[in-house]
């Protein structure tokens, strides 16, 4: 299982996204988003050589908040092949300097989100070390291995699964409240 350092990362993910997120397609804000962390997990790398961390942030800005799912990977050196995913990079207090990616254009990520909806690994909770997270939910009904996902970037909460398989995660509301949701359907 990954370790969790308690360290300084400079900018931090939060500002890195800040940047990074008014630039995306799916992105239904204006301006300069102000993020807060809404939820997330984390699914480790057999080789231990990526961080991979799906995030939940919300969007205070606009008239209403806007919570969207960033799944990122953390990597020691630049990955080329994902190089139109690069989010930015990241000063790491213990690790050094960490190439941030959009999780969508990393196969490690990709391959491990399949592997978690097969029941092949467990999702990892967010920011402790060595802990499983059992409130992440998955499914799958198809026959043999689950072979594409497609991420939900605005996911809505309560909106139920209809795909072959899905992941399903909490959240917390900017009021405070509970939310859960489907963040990729996988087929």
């Amino acid at each position: 299982m990954a370790t969790v350092h308690a360290t300084t990362m400079a900018p931090t993910k939060l500002e890195l996204l800040t940047g990074w997120l008014p630039r995306q397609p799916w992105y239904r804000g204006t301006g300069t988003p102000e993020l807060s962390r809404a939820g997330g997990f984390r699914l480790d790398d057999p080789a231990g050589e990526v961080g991979i961390e799906l995030m939940l942030v919300t969007d205070g800005s606009g008239a209403e908040a806007r919570t969207y799912f960033v799944p990122v990977t953390y990597r020691g050196a630049a990955l080329d092949e994902a190089a139109d995913g690069l989010v930015g990079t990241s000063e790491h207090g213990v690790l050094g300097t960490r190439w941030i990616y959009d999780a969508e254009h990393d196969p490690v990520a990709t391959a491990q989100l399949l592997a978690f909806v097969a029941g092949a690994v467990e999702a990892q909770h967010q920011s402790r070390s060595d802990t499983r997270d059992p409130t992440v939910g998955r499914s799958w009904s198809g026959d043999g291995e689950p072979r594409t996902v497609k991420l939900v970037r605005v996911p809505e909460p309560g909106q139920p699964g209809t795909a072959t398989g899905a992941v399903e995660v909490d959240w917390t509301r900017p009021d405070g409240s509970a939310a859960r949701g489907v963040v990729a359907v996988v087929r």
